[in-house]
């Protein structure tokens, strides 16, 4: 059984959790611009806690593919508040904080957050396993290569399913060796990653139990999804939802969402499914 302790609440993964995505930047590819004010922010967060969000996901730096490098003052003065805010309006609710910058976790975490979500899986920032470990708060690492201004150009892989999982076993290994406890992994999908080989990914994830760590699914509204359909992120929902049972068939212990309510259903039909609810 897979738990996390998030400020000394241990949340059971038994059941595969929902978090939902704050995003506070003005590009990112679905919803950049969208929340402006912390009176937004904080009543598009009260409407995912209402619909069955376990987590928040809070991130002030663009991932697309070929965002705009941002500064680490400026990165920090998009999420610190909206930390601090979301903290004191949902105390309950461990908040996630999606950055690849030690600063930036560091001083999320004072300003309330639970956990650190790292695209880079430390290797954007050779001080971020010390300063998780030194926090003692869990630390999702994602699989990517370069940064996401030129990740699309790092895609040749032999066997990707292959290459992903010994890139987790190199910094799980460092991980635990740095002194952190609670590990959740992220394959990464459309990160350094063509479509067909994120489909390749999802098509192989049950090979992740081999990690025996929970793992965290993100294709929500992606590319993989969208341009496969002929369609735009705004119409991808249903295609998200498709690939979200896909994955909970397949193990995945979170599902990192736009769409709260829609991901949650998709979990009470697939344990439904299972018989275990």
């Amino acid at each position: 059984m897979y738990t996390l302790n998030c400020n000394g609440t241990l949340i059971d993964l038994n059941t595969p959790r929902v978090m939902g995505i704050i995003n506070v930047t003005p590009d990112s590819f679905y919803d950049g611009g969208k929340w402006t004010s912390l009176e937004a922010i904080e009543a598009q967060a009260r409407i995912m806690v209402s619909q069955g969000a376990s987590f928040l996901d809070v991130g002030g730096y663009s991932s697309r593919p070929g965002a705009n490098e941002v500064p680490v003052d400026e990165e920090m003065d998009r999420v610190l508040p909206v930390v601090a805010s979301l903290y004191k309006s949902f105390p309950h609710i461990p908040i996630s904080i999606d950055t690849f910058r030690s600063r930036v976790a560091k001083a999320a975490v004072a300003e309330g957050a639970a956990m650190v979500n790292d695209i880079s899986g430390g290797l954007l920032d050779e001080e971020m396993l010390s300063v998780v470990a030194d926090l003692q708060v869990p630390y999702i690492m994602m699989h990517m290569r370069g940064t996401p201004q030129n990740m699309t150009s790092k895609t040749q892989y032999e066997n990707v399913t292959q290459e992903v999982l010994s890139f987790f076993a190199e910094r799980i290994s460092l991980a635990r060796e740095a002194g952190i406890n609670d590990l959740v992994v992220d394959p990464g999908f459309g990160f350094a990653k063509t479509a067909e080989q994120s489909f390749e990914l999802l098509r192989h994830l049950e090979l992740f139990d081999v990690l025996d760590l929970p793992y965290l699914v993100g294709v929500s509204r992606k590319s993989m999804i969208y341009k496969t359909l002929g369609s735009t992120p705004g119409e991808a929902l249903n295609g998200t939802t498709a690939l979200h049972s896909v994955a909970l068939l397949k193990g995945a212990s979170v599902l990192r969402v736009h769409d709260v309510k829609e991901a949650v259903e998709c979990v009470t039909l697939i344990e439904k499914l299972r018989g275990t609810s």
